[in-house]
C-alpha cells in the first residue's frame, strides 16, 4: 500500500482539534445574514433526501479548491512540491467526547476574510429570491425540490446534516503581498445564529489548503466506520475528482511474537531441545565387524528442521487510496484495454465475472448537451429478471462533470427489455436542483435513453456480424427472447432488433431475415416460416407443413421460442414481404401462374374426390374439429393435415395460449373460441389411403334408390376417418380434443387387425389392501375419544341434538354406547367394532330404550329396532 507524504500528513493527525479557540484567546464574532440562516434551516431540514451526501459535497469542494490552485500555480509559474490530494480521517469518540471526521485539502486555501464571506454570506444574485421561493412552495406542500438550480455552492451547508458543530481551518497560498499567511478558524454550530473567525491556536500546520472537522452528531456515528467513509466515496465520488482521496486506515498484519510476548519461545532454545532428544546410533553387538552391509534405504536428511515461529496480529495504520480506479469513460476509447475495461466494469458493478461486450462513445442529444457514456452487456440476465412485470430503474448511473448524481432515474429509466443493460452516462452540465440529487427534468434523460438503445443495436449488430461465438452465447443465455421482446414492445426500434435476429432452417442455420430474403427463390414473394415453441430443428423439418416446400428446395425458417410467433404478429413483413406462416392457408410459392396445367390438376383432383371430401365434411361437422376439407397443394407424402385460417390459431399459438393460463372476459372467449376452431382439413389426394378412402366412400354411396347404406362399412370408414382426423391433429401440431376416445378407436382398429374380439376384456385379479389391525387398546382409545367429543345430556329430550340419519349406512359391527352415571345423566354415540351381539344389563337396555323413542320421526330409522 501506497504511504502519501508521510513527512507532511502526520504532524497534522498529532495536531488533530488543536484549534479549537482556548479559552481568553482572541476571536472576531459576526452574524449569518439572514439570507444564510434561512439557507441552512431549508438545508438541514429539507434539502437533502439523505444526509449520506454531505461528503460527496464537502469532497467536490475539496476537489475544485485544489483544481483553482493548480491554475493558479500554473499561470504564475509556482511550483509546488507539495502533493495535490484529499485526505480523511475518523477520530472514534473517547471520554464522552463525539467522534470527529475530518476532511482536508491541500488546495487554494482561504484568507480569514474569505472565510467569513465564503462561509457567512452568500452572494445576492437572485438569492432572496431563491429562498422566498423555496419557503413559499414549502408551505403549500410543494416539493421545493423541482425548481430549483444548482448554481448556490450550498455544498458546506451539508456538513450540519451530521455535525452539530464544524470547524474550517484554512490557510491561503503565499504571495507577494504577503508571504507568510497566517492560519484561521471558522467555528460554528449548527443551531447557532452567529459564526466566530480566529486565528489557529496550532499556528500554521498547512502550508495551503482547508481542513474541515466535522463534530458528529450523536446519532451521525455510522460516519466513523471506515466501510461506511468507503462505500460513500465509491458511490459519489470514486470518479468525480482526478486527485486522490486518501483514508487514514487500520489495517491487521500476522508478526512473529517477540521476547516478552505471551506465548513467545526462543528458537535457540527450541534448538538445543532437538539436539538434546535425538538418540545415539547403537552399534549392533551380534554384527560382524569385517561383514559389509549394503541398503537401499535414502540416506537421512540431516538438514535441520526449521519450526515455523509463532504469529501474532499487529494493528497498524496507513493511507489508503480510495478513489485508485480512474474514471476510464474519460479517457480515449483507442488507449483503453479489454483488460482494463473488464477490470472496471467488474470494480463498479461487483460482478464477478467480465461482461459480454461493452461500448464506449461519446454522445449529443442534440439540445447541445453532450456527454460520455460506456455500455456493458453483462454476463448473466439478472436473476428476477421474469419474475417481475416492472423494469429495473437502477441500470444507468448518471454523472455530471463525473460527480455520481442518481441511479433511480424513475420514468426516464431504460425500458423493460433492456433494463438489464449497465450503463454509465456522464453529461458535461445538467440542470439539477439544489441538492444535485435529482434532474430538473427528464428530457436530457429521455435523449439519452434514445441514444443508449440506439448504441446498444449497433453493438448488437456488431456483435451478431463479427463474433458468432459472443452471439451463440448471448442466446444460450437467454437474450435471445428479450431482443425479441424489445421488438415485440418498441415500435420505432422494431426492424432494427429483428435485423439481429438469427433463426435456424430447413436448409441451414444461424440465418437473419436479412439473409433470407437475399437468398429467397424467383418469383417469392412471402418469408416462409413454421413455428413450434420448444421444439427443434430435427423434428419441425419432418412436419407435414414442410413437405412440399423442401421438396422443392424452398427455405423455411423455424422459430422454436415462446416469443417468435408474437414477433411475426408485430412485424407482419419483412422489406415487403410478407412473413407466411405455412401451418396457415394463404401459402403460395410465387410460381402457381406459371403452373396452369397443375391448376387444372387440383380442380380435376377436387371433383374426383367429392365423395370423399363429403363424407369428411359431414363427420367433421359432428365433431366441430374443422370447418372445411380440401384438396392440399403442400402434402407430399402424408395423408392429411390440419391448417389454420389466416385469422386462426396455429396449433403453436393454442400451446402458448393454454400455457399463460389466461382468464379471458365473455367478449375474448367468443372470439378465442371462434379463432381456435378456425382451420381446415387438407386430404393428399397421392395418398394411397386418401384413395382407398374413396374407392370404399363410393361403394358406400353406390346404391340404389331406397337401399339404406351399409351399416357396417359406415360404421368403419367413420372410425377410420376420426382415427385419420385425430391423427392429423397431432401432425400439425394441435391436441386431440378427445384423447379417451381416440385411443379407444385405435385399440379397436389393432384388435382387428389382430383377429382378437374388440369385446373381449382382460382377466383382472387385483388384490385388495390389507385393513389396518385394530387393537383392543384402539377400540378403547376409540371409545374414549368419541365420549368426550360428545355432550353431556341430563334428560332424554337431549337426544334430539344427536343426528341419527338415513345417510349413515346401519353397519352390525358399530352400536350404541351409551354411558349413564348415578344422576341419570349420560353420553351416547356410536363406536366402532363392538361386537354385535354384545351384552347389555337390563337398566342399560331399558334406559337405552327410552332414548331413542325420544329421537323425531324423521330420524328414525330402522338402526333403532335393530339396536
Amino acid at each position: 500500500m501506497r504511504i502519501l507524504a508521510p513527512l507532511t500528513l502526520l504532524p497534522l493527525l498529532l495536531q488533530v482539534f488543536a484549534q479549537e479557540r482556548p479559552q481568553g484567546a482572541s476571536s472576531e464574532r459576526f452574524s449569518y445574514q439572514s439570507d444564510v440562516a434561512r439557507l441552512r434551516k431549508i438545508v438541514i431540514e429539507s434539502l437533502y433526501s439523505h444526509r449520506d451526501v454531505f461528503l460527496r459535497e464537502l469532497v467536490s469542494n475539496a476537489n475544485d479548491a485544489i483544481e483553482k490552485w493548480r491554475v493558479v500555480s500554473l499561470g504564475e509559474g509556482i511550483v509546488d512540491p507539495n502533493p495535490l490530494n484529499i485526505t480523511l480521517t475518523l477520530v472514534p469518540a473517547v471520554n464522552n467526547k463525539p467522534g470527529k471526521l475530518v476532511i482536508t485539502d491541500t488546495g487554494i486555501g482561504m484568507t480569514p476574510e474569505e472565510l467569513t464571506k465564503n462561509l457567512g454570506t452568500l452572494a445576492k444574485s437572485g438569492t432572496s429570491e431563491f429562498l422566498a421561493k423555496a419557503e413559499a412552495e414549502k408551505v403549500q406542500g410543494k416539493d421545493a425540490d423541482a425548481n430549483l438550480i444548482g448554481q448556490f455552492g450550498l455544498g458546506f451547508y451539508s456538513s450540519f446534516l451530521v455535525a452539530d458543530e464544524v470547524y474550517v481551518s484554512s490557510v491561503a497560498p503565499a504571495t507577494k503581498e504577503n508571504p507568510n499567511p497566517a492560519q484561521h478558524v471558522f467555528y460554528s454550530a449548527s443551531d447557532a445564529q452567529d459564526f466566530d473567525v480566529y486565528p489557529d491556536p496550532r499556528g500554521k500546520t498547512l502550508e495551503h489548503g482547508t481542513e474541515i472537522t466535522l463534530i458528529l452528531k450523536e446519532d451521525a456515528t455510522e460516519y466513523l466506520e471506515e466501510q461506511k467513509i468507503r462505500d460513500l466515496v465509491m458511490k459519489h465520488s470514486a470518479f468525480s475528482t482526478a486527485y486522490p482521496i486518501y483514508l487514514w486506515s487500520t489495517k491487521t498484519k500476522e508478526t512473529p511474537l517477540e521476547p516478552g510476548d505471551p506465548g513467545y519461545v526462543d528458537p535457540e532454545t527450541v534448538k538445543a531441545e532437538i539436539k538434546e532428544e535425538e538418540p545415539e546410533e547403537k552399534k549392533s553387538e551380534d554384527a560382524d565387524e569385517d561383514e559389509v552391509v549394503i541398503e537401499d534405504a535414502p540416506k537421512k536428511d540431516d538438514t535441520p528442521v526449521v519450526t515455523p515461529p509463532k504469529m501474532k496480529n499487529v494493528m497498524y495504520k496507513e493511507w489508503d487510496h480510495l478513489n485508485n480506479q480512474p474514471p476510464i469513460w474519460m479517457k480515449d476509447p483507442k488507449n483503453v484495454t479489454e483488460a482494463e475495461m473488464n477490470e472496471f466494469y467488474m470494480a463498479t458493478f461487483k460482478d464477478p465475472n467480465h461482461p459480454i461486450a461493452y461500448h464506449h462513445f461519446k454522445g449529443d442529444t442534440g439540445s447541445g448537451t453532450s456527454f460520455r457514456a460506456l455500455i456493458f452487456i453483462p454476463p448473466d440476465l439478472p436473476k428476477d429478471y421474469w419474475a417481475s412485470p416492472k423494469p429495473s430503474t437502477d441500470s444507468i448511473r448518471l454523472f455530471v462533470k463525473r460527480v455520481f448524481i442518481t441511479n433511480d432515474l424513475g420514468e426516464a429509466a431504460l425500458p423493460k427489455w433492456i433494463s438489464w443493460l449497465r450503463a454509465i452516462i456522464d453529461a458535461d452540465d445538467l440542470p439539477l436542483n439544489v441538492s444535485r440529487e435529482t434532474l430538473q427534468t427528464t428530457k436530457f434523460m429521455a435523449q439519452a435513453k434514445a441514444v443508449v438503445i440506439k448504441r446498444f443495436i449497433q453493438l448488437m449488430t456488431r456483435i451478431a456480424a463479427e463474433h458468432p461465438d459472443k452471439y451463440a452465447r448471448m442466446m444460450k443465455q437467454g437474450f435471445g427472447p428479450i431482443l425479441k421482446l424489445g421488438a415485440i414492445e418498441s415500435q420505432k426500434d422494431r426492424n432494427k432488433l429483428a435485423g439481429v435476429l438469427k433463426f435456424n432452417s430447413n436448409l441451414r442455420d444461424d440465418v437473419t431475415l436479412d439473409d433470407y430474403v437475399e437468398k429467397r427463390k424467383k418469383g417469392q414473394e412471402q418469408v416462409f416460416f413454421l413455428a413450434g415453441a420448444g421444439e427443434n430443428k430435427e423434428s419441425l423439418s419432418k412436419s407435414v407443413h414442410v413437405e412440399k416446400l423442401t421438396a422443392r428446395g424452398y427455405e423455411v425458417l423455424f422459430l422454436t421460442d415462446p416469443m417468435d410467433e408474437l414477433l411475426v404478429q408485430a412485424l407482419k413483413t419483412w422489406k415487403e414481404f410478407k412473413l407466411q406462416d405455412v401451418a396457415k392457408e394463404g401459402l403460395q410459392f410465387g410460381d402457381e401462374d406459371e403452373e396452369a396445367e397443375e391448376k387444372k390438376m387440383l380442380e380435376e383432383q377436387t371433383e374426383e374426390y367429392k365423395p370423399l371430401i363429403t363424407f369428411l365434411k359431414d363427420l367433421a361437422k359432428e365433431k366441430e374439429v374443422v370447418t372445411d376439407v380440401v384438396i392440399s397443394s403442400r402434402l407430399v407424402s402424408s395423408p392429411c393435415a390440419i391448417v389454420a385460417d389466416t385469422f386462426g390459431y396455429s396449433g403453436n399459438m393454442q400451446k402458448i395460449m393454454m400455457a399463460q393460463h389466461h382468464k379471458d372476459d365473455n367478449h375474448q372467449s367468443i372470439v378465442t373460441e371462434w379463432a381456435r376452431k378456425q382451420r381446415k382439413l387438407e386430404i393428399n389426394p397421392k395418398s394411397p389411403l386418401i384413395a382407398g378412402m374413396l374407392s370404399k366412400v363410393k361403394v358406400l354411396y353406390d346404391i340404389e334408390e331406397g337401399e339404406e347404406k351399409d351399416k357396417e362399412l359406415q360404421d368403419e370408414l367413420e372410425e377410420i376417418a376420426n382415427i385419420m382426423m385425430d391423427g392429423a391433429l397431432v401432425r400439425s401440431g394441435f391436441e386431440v380434443p378427445d384423447t379417451i376416445g381416440f385411443f379407444d378407436r385405435v385399440d379397436r382398429v389393432l384388435r382387428r387387425s389382430l383377429g382378437v374380439s374388440e369385446t373381449a376384456q382382460p382377466e383382472v385379479t387385483v388384490k385388495p389392501a390389507p385393513e389396518q389391525e385394530e387393537t383392543e387398546e384402539k377400540i378403547v382409545e376409540a371409545k374414549e375419544k368419541r365420549a368426550k367429543s360428545l355432550p353431556d345430556m341430563d334428560a332424554p329430550e337431549d337426544l334430539n341434538n344427536i343426528i341419527v340419519t338415513d345417510d349413515l349406512p346401519f353397519d352390525p359391527s358399530k352400536a350404541v354406547d351409551v354411558e349413564i352415571d348415578d344422576a341419570g345423566s349420560g353420553k351416547v354415540g356410536l363406536v366402532q367394532d363392538i361386537p354385535t351381539g354384545a351384552d347389555w344389563d337390563d337398566e342399560g337396555h331399558k334406559r337405552l330404550q327410552e332414548m331413542l323413542k325420544n329421537f323425531d320421526g324423521d330420524k328414525k330409522t330402522e338402526k333403532h329396532d335393530e339396536l
